[in-house]
Order: structure tokens, then C-alpha cells, then sequence
């Protein structure tokens, strides 16, 4: 074949230069854009028919007539039927008889049954019904209790002589206004049938088991730290395993572990029957992003036990409502928790680890399931070597790739192409900053038209909402680029290459990041680095890196893995947040911490997917289609679509209380008392719901108002005070009966002149659960005090006493000693204050009340009790 002459050579350059001509260059390598919905909902087909499907799958429940023939293993059935009875009890306030009486007959009447069946020649079982007293710090303030009941069960073998015991821990009591059927009744039972099945096996085990059923949890973790501090068994404690639920069902998620015992999860890896974890959970939780705690807490700080914290997550929108009853409890739930925990308990009882001594600087397990399917699990310095490597190696690749494409192509050299995939990056770098940008613009306009929480009830939008305007933050700057910049001297594939490995690079420098600061949670971006990094060894191995498009077919196989598992665990997170945002409070935006959610899911499961739009002629176009899509959405959400809530399934949470104030002088003489209800927001939306409705608010005023006059604002808040400033208050002009009375009875003062301070003695009678408020006048200060001094010492106040009692109601004798500037005592020293909150349901409501609880729309659920509030100057 003959050489071009110079004339031919000079139209073919001349051709390749036309706009037109270079243009439709570019097509020819691009797919036409109707393929792009097909691609994009392809990918949400595979969230739809693997994701979820595998997040929901659940055990078949095995009955009592299945028993004989599948020996040893959990029966749901009888747990349900325990269930049942729990349920029928009602709501257990910490107090009431119910509580008390009621559900401590319960448990201690079904380990009798348990006892009856035991093999006695192999086990010895004991049961104590603990009623411990004292006190701790929760927050800012101080939390005591007095004679609150734990049903503490012992089970062991005769021949075990080990003295390191495992602890399995759940709590009976449930908040006022719920029958706790879920929360945590589903756990009871389970702890239950977990010590029948442990009684009657005919397989021994090594360390004995303490069944801790404690009675107090709702009030602030109380019955777990009487436990961990009073009972005889609690230094034997070397394990616990804390089972709570967050919501009604599903399946029980591992969120907290340790401290500093990876063993745990090598015990859990082998055991577990359907596992189901994650160290996100664990790092979301301990950072206190969610307004929850459990009593793995106090058992971790207080008792340095470790061990596993679990909890079932899903529907969380009945939780500590009156909705959370039996029948929200699916049975195969309960079957899947069991399977689980019985299983562990069979694992850890015969751990060699659990008796021996070992040291607490092991490091954290990063840990976590692959869609239920497996377990995953390695230690934190594992975990450094393993990003730093990976990510060092993912920068590598990308420059052999660099390198290999300027090899390719004679018309780039390294420097140049080295200086467009920077321009790359950058630009990158600016869609993931757009790809949480945009979709946090969403949710500061929705808050500000007073939409929020539109995805409350119909999660679906939050596709529309926050998804697409991920997606298109993310792409944008990249599809500007490919489509205003030549591509005379790089192939467009080559350009897409490059942009794809412009998110390796941000995944390898985010894992850099972050190991650095000491997260663990970027196991997430090492695998989203081992799949894309493993794609491009591949393509620069096979020369498919260089031919055409076909790179791509690699790269879009080895992200289905990732993309799946990305899909799951951020799936997770939004299904654990959704029902959360309905008892955040007022004082921040929900929709806030959901777009955050939404911009993560998208970087991390289409952070290499999304970018193949650019494989497509008219990428602009797909781009505005998504557009198209997030205002569609948009109006849906301020339709009554979006209105967040529904009646029984996704209430909107009320809590008020029916207050009688009373204020009392230096002098003794009372000076002001009122009547009202004292409402705490629960959401955002706080009463806007309720203004189109029947219930007269007429007078409603801002707690804030009586800040400057009264010690905590004259507010009868519950055992949490943080948030009285944004509550509000009702007044009533007639009165509310109230069912008791809190009395707070003087005992008289003692000045001594040889430490300059005077003492003032009181006795405490009232409901079972009583808040104190001490606020020194002016110059006074406390000097001491009946109470945890450290509380004194590292707070200002005004300072804040919970009390609470269970079976034992005698009267709380407690001082307060204080010193003046001037050692003058004939003056106002001491505003303290006293609240008797009446949750329990024993007593009688007013008729008014219950008449304004009637005009409420059917989509609020009422979490209500009288409250006394009474207001002293000594």
C-alpha cells in the first residue's frame, strides 16, 4: 500500500479539525440516550430484587408440635404465647403495679415452669428478685433509685466449677402510654425460651448464665447499673449480651461491641445463625447521633463488661407508643432473634476466652454481614494495613493506566495527560461536594416551606427528593467537561476512564483519611476500592483497557457485589432513621441527617455507576431528566402525600403533661398557681399538625417566658430537661385534679459558724418518679449535698435530681448545705423545686383532659400523665 501524499493527509487533518465532523466522532463511541433509563433502572431493578428481598428474610417459625421432631432448637411458638400474656398486662411503668406485681409474678411463674421441665441431675438453677438502691451521673444530672426490681435468674451446670458467668440482659418495663410489646417484650420472651431450651438440652456447658430481667430501663438505665453494682453476681459477669428493640420485628442488628475484644466477633462468625451487623451502627450510636441508650452502656462503664449490644430495628415508627402491641410482633422475628441468641449463648458458655485473663488493648473488630449471607470480621490494625495497602495500590493502578493511555495514543504525552486527569479529579471532587450539597438544599428549602419529614410515611420519596439531585451533583461537573472539551488527541473512552478512576482516587485518599483519624467505618471505601481496583488490573492484564468500550462490560460486572452491599447498608441506615426523625425533637432539621444519608448512598453505590451516564449521547439531557424527576417528586411531597403522618402506623408522637403549679415565697406564702399543659415537641413539625384540627390551643405561650423567673423554667419536664426552653405551655383556667400529691417536707436549717455555711434537711413523698431543681440565690453557692458530689463540681446550675422508686415507696430524706458571700442566712440562699410525675396508669385522669385527648386527630398517639410542680425559696 502506498503513503497518503501530503494533500490527502492535509483534508484528513482538515476533516478531523471540522466541529461537525469531530462531533459526530464523539457520537460514534456513545451510546444514543434513550438507553440511559434502561441503564439507570437496571440498577434499581438489582436493589429491588436482591437487596431487599435478602434484608427481609426471615426464618420459618417452628412451633410447639415441630418440637419433638427438631430438638433443641428456639420455638417461636411458645414465645409468642408468653408474648401474649405480656402483652395483656399493659403498660409497665417503673412503680406501678403492673410493673411491680404484675410482670414480676409473670417471670417468676414462668422459670417455675422452666425449673419443673430442667434436667435437675445435669443444671441448678437459682432465681433472686433484686431490689437495689443508689445513684449515677446521666448527663448533667443526677439519676437515684430506690428499691427497683430485677428478676435476676442463675443457670449452671453441677460439675462447672468456673466463676466467670455469661450475662444475658432485657428489661421489663416499658414507657407510659405503651404495653412495650416490642420494646422490650419480644427479648423477655426470647431470654425465656432461650433458658428452657439451655435447661432441658442434655449438652452441657461450661460458664453459667445469669437471665438478667431488669425493671427499670425506660427510666434512664437505672435497673442495669443496680444490677452492676449491688448484686452479688455482677463481678462473676465477664459477657453480656444486651438484646433490645428499637421498633417491632425484623431482624436483630449487632451495633455495639467490645471494647477491645475482637474474640467476640470470631464467637459471633461461628455461631450466629442469620447475622446480621455492621461497625457503621456501632460508630453512628457511640457518636450519639441517635437520641437512644441501652444498658450495654452501663454494663460497659460501670461493670468493664464487654460484649454484644443487639436490637431489633425495623418499624420503628410504633415504638414507646401504644401501638407497639403483640400484634405488630411477627413471629418469624422472634424465630430469627432466637435462632441467633441461642446459638451465641451455646458459643459463648463454652468460650476458653471467657475465663481467661486478657488485656483491654487488643483494638476494636471492624465487622460486618454481606447481605446476611456471611460474616465478615478482622481487627482494627488489620484493618490499617489493609487500607493503607489497597489504597496505595489503587493509586497505582491509576497510573499505570495514565501511563498505558499515553503509550496508546501518540498525540498525548505523560505530562498532558497527567494535567487533564487532575482537571478531572478536581472537578470530581466538586460533584461529591454537589453530591451532599444539593441534596442538603433540598432539605433546608423543605424545612423552610414547612415540609419536613414528607418522607415519614411514604419513604419513597426520598428517590425523587434526594437521590436524583445526588446523582446529578455528582455527574454535573464531569459531564460539562466531556462535553465542552476537544477530543481530538483522547479517545472519549479513555476520558471516561479517567473519570471513574478520579473516584478511585478519592476513595483511596478518603480511606487514607479516615483510617488516620481512627474510623472504622471505611471498610466501605476499601471495598469499593478492591472492586474497581480489581476491574482495572483486569482490563490493563487483558489489553481490554485499550479496545473500545469493553473495559466497561469489566467494570460494570465487578460493581454489582458492591453496589448491592452499598445499597444494603446504607438501606438500613434509612430504615432505622425514618421513624427516628419522628422523635428527634424540634430543635434541629431531621431532613437534615436523611439527605446526608441519601448523598453517601449515592456517592458510595454509584460513585463509579452514575459517571457511565457520560457513556451516552446528550448526557445534559439525562441529567435534565432527573430534574424533571426531583420536582415531580417535589410536588408530591407538599401534596398530602407528603404529609407525614397516618393513624396506628406512623402516628405522630404527643407527649404533654396535665400540670398543677404551685409557687411558694421566701415567706411561705404561695404566690402564684396555675393549670395548663406542658407540651414537649416530639419533630419538627412540632403542633403545626394540629392546627387545622379541633383542638383548641388558644393562649399557647413558649416556656422561655418563665425561664428568667422560675428554676428550670417552671417546667414539669420528665427525667430530661434539656429541651424545656423550645417547649410550650397551655394554660387552664379551670382546674386539673390531680391524683396525688408530691410533697417536699421542711425538716429545718443548721448554720455552722465553723464552716460558714448553712443546711437545710428534707423529706421527699410522692409518685414514683420525682425530679428535684436546686438553683443557689444569688451569691449562695452549694457547698455540698446528699447527691453525687462530682454533678456539684463539674456542672453550673441549676442542678437536677431524678428520683425514682419501684417496690420500695418510703419517704427520700436528702440535705443541701450552702455558703453565702456575705454569711448571711436570714435571706433567700435556695430555690429548689419538686415534680411528681403521675405516668403510671393506675391513676385516674381528669375528665378534662381526657375530653382534649378525644378531640385529637386520629394520627396522634398521646404519651400523657398528670404532673405536679412545686416551687420553694428558703
Amino acid at each position: 500500500m502506498g503513503q497518503k501524499s501530503e494533500n490527502e493527509v492535509s483534508l484528513e487533518t482538515a476533516a478531523l479539525e471540522s466541529p461537525s465532523l469531530k462531533e459526530q466522532l464523539v457520537k460514534s463511541h456513545r451510546l444514543s440516550w434513550y438507553y440511559a433509563p434502561s441503564f439507570l433502572l437496571l440498577w434499581l431493578c438489582l436493589f429491588f430484587a436482591i437487596v431487599i428481598p435478602l434484608y427481609n428474610r426471615l426464618p420459618e417459625r417452628i412451633t410447639i408440635s415441630e418440637e419433638l421432631a427438631r430438638p433443641g432448637e428456639f420455638v417461636a411458638e411458645r414465645a409468642q404465647s408468653q408474648l401474649f400474656v405480656y402483652d395483656r398486662i399493659g403498660q409497665k411503668v417503673t412503680g406501678g403495679y403492673a410493673n411491680e406485681v404484675t410482670t414480676v409474678a409473670f417471670l417468676l411463674n414462668e422459670v417455675e415452669k422452666i425449673k419443673q421441665q430442667m434436667l435437675s441431675d445435669l443444671y441448678e438453677l437459682e432465681v433472686d428478685v433484686q431490689a437495689p438502691s443508689g445513684s449515677f451521673s446521666l448527663g448533667s444530672m443526677v439519676s437515684m433509685y430506690q428499691g427497683i426490681q430485677n428478676v435476676v435468674v442463675k443457670l449452671s451446670t453441677k460439675q462447672s466449677q468456673s466463676e466467670s458467668y455469661l450475662l444475658i440482659n432485657s428489661h421489663f418495663d416499658s414507657k407510659p402510654g405503651s404495653p412495650g410489646s416490642g420494646d422490650d417484650g419480644t427479648m423477655v420472651v426470647v431470654m425465656l425460651e432461650v433458658l428452657r431450651q439451655m435447661a432441658i438440652s442434655k449438652t452441657p456447658f461450661e460458664h453459667p448464665i445469669i437471665f438478667l430481667f431488669n425493671g427499670a430501663e425506660e427510666l434512664g438505665l437505672q435497673a442495669s447499673h443496680g444490677f452492676i453494682m449491688h448484686h452479688k453476681r455482677a463481678a462473676n459477669c465477664k459477657m453480656v449480651i444486651n438484646l433490645e428493640v428499637g421498633g417491632s420485628g425484623g431482624r436483630d442488628l449487632l451495633f455495639q461491641s467490645g471494647p477491645n475484644k475482637p474474640w467476640l466477633m470470631k464467637y459471633y462468625k461461628l455461631y450466629a445463625k442469620h447475622p446480621f451487623a455492621t461497625t457503621i451502627g456501632e460508630e453512628i450510636f457511640q457518636e450519639g447521633i441517635l437520641p437512644s441508650d441501652t444498658d450495654f452502656r452501663i454494663f460497659r462503664d460501670f461493670g468493664n463488661v464487654p460484649g454484644l449490644d443487639m436490637a431489633q430495628t425495623d418499624n420503628g415508627y410504633v415504638y414507646h407508643t401504644a401501638f407497639d402491641t403483640f400484634d405488630v410482633v411477627p413471629g418469624r422475628s422472634i424465630q430469627n432473634t432466637g435462632d441467633n441468641i441461642l446459638a451465641l449463648v451455646r458459643g459463648y458458655t463454652n468460650a476458653s476466652e471467657l475465663s481467661e485473663e486478657r488485656s483491654d488493648d487488643e483494638g476494636h473488630a471492624i465487622f460486618f454481614d454481606f447481605l446476611g449471607l456471611f460474616f465478615v470480621y478482622y481487627t482494627e490494625t488489620t484493618g490499617i494495613i489493609m487500607n493503607c495497602c489497597i489504597a496505595v495500590i489503587s493509586l497505582v493502578l491509576v497510573g499505570c493506566s495514565l501511563w498505558r493511555m499515553a503509550r496508546q495514543s501518540e498525540k498525548v504525552t505523560i505530562p498532558q495527560i497527567c494535567l487533564w486527569f487532575l482537571i478531572i479529579l478536581g472537578l470530581h471532587v466538586v460533584g461529591v461536594i454537589l453530591c451532599f450539597c444539593l441534596p442538603l438544599l433540598m432539605a433546608v428549602i423543605f424545612d423552610a416551606g414547612d415540609r419536613s419529614m414528607t418522607y415519614y410515611s411514604s419513604n419513597w420519596l426520598v428517590f425523587g427528593l434526594y437521590i436524583c439531585p445526588a446523582v446529578i451533583g455528582l455527574v454535573l461537573p464531569l459531564t460539562l467537561y466531556l462535553t465542552l472539551k476537544p477530543h481530538d488527541k483522547l479517545s472519549h473512552g479513555y476520558h471516561l476512564q479517567m473519570c471513574l478512576h478520579s473516584h478511585l482516587v478519592v476513595q483511596a485518599l478518603l480511606a487514607i483519611i479516615l483510617t488516620a483519624m481512627g474510623m472504622r467505618f471505611v471498610y466501605i471505601c476499601l471495598m469499593a476500592m478492591i472492586f474497581y481496583g480489581g476491574a482495572l488490573l483486569i482490563n490493563l492484564l487483558s489489553t481490554l483497557h485499550d479496545r473500545g468500550n469493553y473495559w466497561a462490560l469489566i467494570v460494570m460486572c465487578l460493581q454489582v457485589l458492591p453496589f448491592c452491599y452499598f445499597c444494603y447498608i446504607f438501606y438500613i441506615l434509612l430504615v432505622v432513621y425514618f421513624p427516628i426523625t419522628g422523635r428527634n425533637g424540634i430543635g434541629s432539621n431531621p431532613d437534615i441527617m436523611i439527605a446526608l444519608i441519601c448523598g453517601g448512598a449515592t456517592l458510595f453505590t454509584l460513585g463509579f455507576i452514575a459517571q457511565f451516564i457520560n457513556a451516552f449521547r446528550w448526557p445534559k439531557l439525562i441529567l435534565f431528566g432527573l430534574g424533571v424527576i426531583t420536582f415531580i417528586f417535589s410536588m408530591i411531597a407538599v401534596s398530602e402525600v407528603g404529609f407525614p403522618y397516618r393513624a396506628k402506623t406512623h402516628v405522630m408522637r404527643f407527649n404533654f403533661m396535665d400540670t398543677h403549679r404551685m409557687f411558694y415565697e421566701y415567706n411561705g406564702t404561695m404566690s402564684h398557681s396555675d393549670f395548663g399543659y406542658y407540651f414537649s415537641y416530639q419533630d419538627r413539625r412540632g403542633l403545626s399538625p394540629l392546627q387545622d384540627s379541633n383542638v383548641d390551643l388558644t393562649g399557647i405561650v413558649s416556656m422561655e417566658e418563665f425561664c428568667d423567673d422560675y428554676v428550670m423554667c417552671g417546667a414539669p419536664c420528665y427525667y430530661s430537661c434539656g429541651g424545656r426552653r423550645r417547649a410550650r405551655w397551655l394554660p387552664r383556667e379551670s382546674g386539673i385534679q390531680m391524683p396525688g400529691e408530691v410533697i417536699l417536707e421542711f425538716l429545718g436549717k443548721t448554720v455552722s459558724e465553723a464552716n460558714k455555711t448553712v443546711r437545710f434537711n428534707f423529706e421527699l413523698t410522692g409518685p414514683s418518679q420525682m425530679n428535684i431543681f436546686i438553683q443557689p440565690v444569688g451569691e449562695a453557692k452549694v457547698t455540698d449535698w446528699s447527691f453525687l458530689q462530682d454533678i456539684r463540681e463539674r456542672y453550673q446550675p441549676p442542678y437536677h435530681i431524678f428520683f425514682s422508686y419501684g417496690i420500695d415507696n418510703s419517704p427520700f430524706k436528702f440535705f443541701v448545705e450552702l455558703t453565702n458571700s456575705d454569711l448571711d442566712y436570714n435571706v433567700p440562699v435556695l430555690e429548689i423545686a419538686v415534680v411528681g410525675h403521675f405516668a403510671s396508669p393506675e391513676y385516674t385522669r381528669d375528665a378534662n383532659v381526657l375530653k382534649f385527648i378525644a378531640e385529637l386527630p386520629d394520627f396522634v398517639d398521646v404519651m400523657e400523665w398528670p404532673a405536679q410542680f412545686k416551687r420553694y425559696i428558703f
